[in-house]
């Protein structure tokens, strides 16, 4: 079907989060559960695990004797601990760090330990989601077909997050062919080094060294950014081929990929990561043409046969605008219904001056959205994904 420009606010069949009764507040996030892959299926890539049936069918008797089922193994009984008398089930507390809590635990020198608070646990599984070991390599793309929704802040928060609580390295590359600013949002300066020079130095007949490497990419923290040529015609022909030679050689040093696109799908260049990336992240706004944006973004990617991709995807809505006639809940709730997960971004003044972003000089709540995204792409980590031709990590990490 093919949806006119500007079509959005009169068709009220498209647009279910319209709402004239008002503005309403952005809802916090809901907790994920985890999604898992199986093993690879028809098609190339992979699908989401049924659940298992509650019971075993009774088995079927075609003549003969009934065949005997043995009945499944009885796990041996728990241990008593201690005769029962330790409190709490006899396991030792975990140790609060923060809050009131934390504050009990430290002046007591640990004699009393309350315990961690319900906060301080949900906040420690994002972590230990965002922590999810990883074997072989991840690449992540973060696409919008619209300009301004937040897509290289998406891809500077994401970045960051994952570079500050996981202890393997994480790059952020700027794949973007209009002359892209990750790395100014990243470093607060012009960068010295870009992608174009790496391509111009690498031998393809020779492994490259991490230090090799490095001296092409910068530091953002624990963050490692590899930055766009600023010269727009040298951008304009980064390629798909190029794409999928840089890819090749950072994966052999970074576990973690983190493509900041252009809004071009159709480049060549943005076909190279569509055909790399192993989780996708959308970006738009909970604005009438922003979510259009969204939507055709992610029907144009199905018609092109990255329909696993669509469903797997995660939208992030960047919140710095607000439009009065848009029901967020509907809004969430719609683009839930097509992908994975939503996840709203509060508006907040750091991100909104456009310079360097540091995450301690995020709101909490800020702070909470990119952990929880971080946390969201972390699932993925235990996912199985086919091998990607062409990309060999050989004589790396």
């Amino acid at each position: 079907m093919t949806r006119s420009a500007g079509s959005w606010a009169d068709e009220p069949g498209l647009t279910p989060w319209l709402d004239d009764a008002g503005p309403a507040p952005i809802p916090s996030p809901a907790p994920v559960v985890p999604l898992r892959r199986p093993a690879t299926v028809a098609g190339g890539r992979t699908g989401l695990l049924r659940p298992p049936p509650r019971r075993p069918a009774a088995p079927v008797m075609v003549g003969g004797p009934p065949t005997v089922v043995a009945p499944p193994p009885v796990p041996p009984a728990a241990q008593p601990v201690a005769d029962g008398y330790l409190r709490d089930g006899g396991g030792a507390r975990p140790v609060p760090r923060r809050g009131a809590r934390g504050w009990l635990f430290t002046l007591s020198g640990g004699r009393l330990n309350p315990g961690t608070s319900t906060r301080e646990l949900a906040e420690q599984e994002l972590l230990d989601r965002i922590r999810t070991p990883l074997a072989g390599w991840h690449t992540v793309t973060v696409a919008s077909t619209k300009g301004g929704v937040g897509k290289t802040t998406t891809s500077a928060l994401l970045g960051l997050t994952l570079a500050e609580h996981r202890a393997d390295r994480v790059v952020a590359l700027d794949a973007n062919p209009d002359a892209g600013n990750l790395a100014d949002r990243l470093l607060g300066h012009p960068a010295t080094a870009t992608l174009r020079q790496l391509l111009d130095h690498d031998d393809p007949d020779l492994p490259a060294s991490f230090t090799e490497v490095s001296r092409f990419v910068h530091d953002a923290g624990r963050l490692q950014v590899l930055a766009s040529d600023q010269d727009a015609a040298m951008s304009e022909a980064f390629d798909r081929d190029e794409y999928r030679r840089v890819l090749a050689l950072l994966v052999r040093f970074f576990t973690v990929v983190v493509t900041d696109s252009g809004t071009g799908l159709v480049h060549s260049a943005m076909a190279g990561a569509l055909e790399t990336t192993r989780s996708l992240v959308v970006t738009g706004a909970p604005t009438i043409d922003a979510a259009g944006h969204i939507d055709r973004t992610l029907d144009s990617l199905s018609a092109h046969g990255f329909d696993e991709l669509v469903r797997d995807a995660i939208v992030v809505l960047s919140c710095d605008r607000q439009a009065r006639s848009v029901d967020p809940v509907a809004l969430k709730a719609h683009f839930e219904r097509r992908c994975r997960a939503v996840v709203a971004v509060p508006r907040d003044p750091h991100l909104a001056e456009g310079g360097r972003i540091r995450l301690d000089a995020l709101r909490p709540a800020t702070r909470a959205a990119a952990r929880q995204l971080a946390a969201l792409v972390g699932d993925a980590f235990a996912w199985d994904f086919p091998a990607t031709a062409g990309i060999d990590t050989s004589g790396g990490r």
